[in-house]
Parts: C-alpha cells; sequence; structure tokens
C-alpha cells in the first residue's frame, strides 16, 4: 500500500471522528443520550414531542394521494429485503469462514432507534421501521460483497465508480499485471484493520497491572 494512500485513510478515520463528535454534541442539543446503543430522551422532552405528533387520521388526510396509492408498492419490496438479508447471512455464516474473512456485524448496519423518537404516530414509526430495515440490510450486504469481492476479485475499474463500499481503497490498480500477481494474496487476506475495530479493549488492570510491581 502506499504512503499517498495511507495517509488518506489516515484522513477518512480523521473525518470519522469528527463525525462522532458532531453526533455527540447533537446529543446534547436534542436532550438525549445514547447508552447499552439505546437513545434515551428527558420525562420534558418526551412530553414535549408527544405534543407535536399527528394523529393517524390527521396523518393520512394530509397524505398525498400519490403516497397512499404507492404504499403498497413500497411494502412489497420487503418480500426480496427479507429474502437478500436471509440469503446474505447464511452466505457468510457458511463461506467467510473457509475464506478466513471477518464476518459482518449486522448490529452496525441495520440500527432501529427511531421507535424512541415520540414525536411519530404508529403509522409514521412503522414507515420509519421499514426505511431503518431495508437500508440497514443494503448495506449490510454491501459489506459482505465488499469483504467477498476483496477476496475473489480485488481489483479497482477504470472507470471511476459514484459510490465505493468501504474495502475498495484497499483493491489493486487497474491494468497493473504484475502487482496482481505480486500481491493478490496478500490483499485477499488483507482484514488486520476490521480485526482491530472489532476485538475488544483488554481489562484496565490487565492495562496498567504491571506498572505497580517495585
Amino acid at each position: 500500500m502506499t504512503d499517498k494512500l495511507n495517509s488518506l485513510l489516515e484522513k477518512i478515520q480523521q473525518l470519522e471522528h469528527e463525525l462522532l463528535t458532531e453526533i455527540k454534541k447533537k446529543e446534547s442539543q436534542f436532550s438525549y443520550e445514547v447508552r447499552d446503543k439505546k437513545a434515551h430522551f428527558t420525562a420534558a422532552v418526551i412530553a414535549q414531542h408527544r405534543k407535536l405528533a399527528k394523529t393517524m387520521t390527521r396523518y393520512v388526510r394530509e397524505s398525498s394521494l400519490f403516497n397512499l396509492l404507492t404504499a403498497p408498492v413500497i411494502w412489497l419490496v420487503l418480500l426480496p429485503v427479507v429474502l437478500l438479508h436471509v440469503t446474505a447471512s447464511v452466505f457468510q455464516f457458511f463461506c467467510f469462514p473457509v475464506y478466513g474473512i471477518p464476518k459482518v456485524r449486522r448490529r452496525d448496519y441495520v440500527v432501529m432507534d427511531r421507535r424512541m423518537l415520540s414525536y411519530l404516530n404508529p403509522l409514521e414509526r412503522l414507515n420509519c421501521g421499514y426505511c431503518e430495515y431495508a437500508n440497514g440490510v443494503l448495506a449490510y450486504v454491501q459489506e459482505i460483497a465488499g469483504r467477498t469481492e476483496q477476496y475473489w476479485c480485488p481489483i479497482k475499474h477504470a472507470i471511476g465508480l459514484k459510490t465505493r463500499h468501504s474495502r475498495y481503497s484497499r483493491f489493486l490498480d487497474f491494468g497493473d499485471a504484475e502487482q496482481y500477481r505480486q500481491q493478490i494474496e496478500q490483499v485477499r487476506r488483507a482484514f488486520e484493520d476490521i480485526q482491530r475495530e472489532e476485538s475488544p479493549p483488554p481489562p484496565a488492570n490487565e492495562v496498567s497491572g504491571s506498572q505497580h510491581f517495585e
């Protein structure tokens, strides 16, 4: 991996850290706190949110006629999304251990927390839950596909892509035959960054225990 690519990856990590910092500021701004991967609002904020929730009747009455007519078509897509979810999960369960690829953690991509928002009525929560699930599954499957592509064919495209999955930056250059033959085995197993991210931190006593011996 070139020094320039390493520098770019470091900048990406720095931007991700800045993003997390900004998200923390939003927690304070809107009076909620994330604990155990759940958002918790104060009682006063929940009460205020409930005042802003639309009744079901009003929500349907104010909805566009075309939105109501196309709703069944949107929900029809749920069937292939569920099938894709199940198929991708089964695939990585059986194949990733064989390839030596770390499994994708679904909880990192399928996040469903909008039901905690009291200013949403039941129908809005249902719609939001569908969007969370569908988009989360697509992101989850894209990561599975990206890790699979890194193992089987880690070559960049000649034509620039509008979007790239998380593993693309580690792929080999298009048309560089020597690089491909020399580094293919190294690149297809280069998942150390994922393993570092997912490994739990050592207990505090293990980190500092050796400092107390005299």
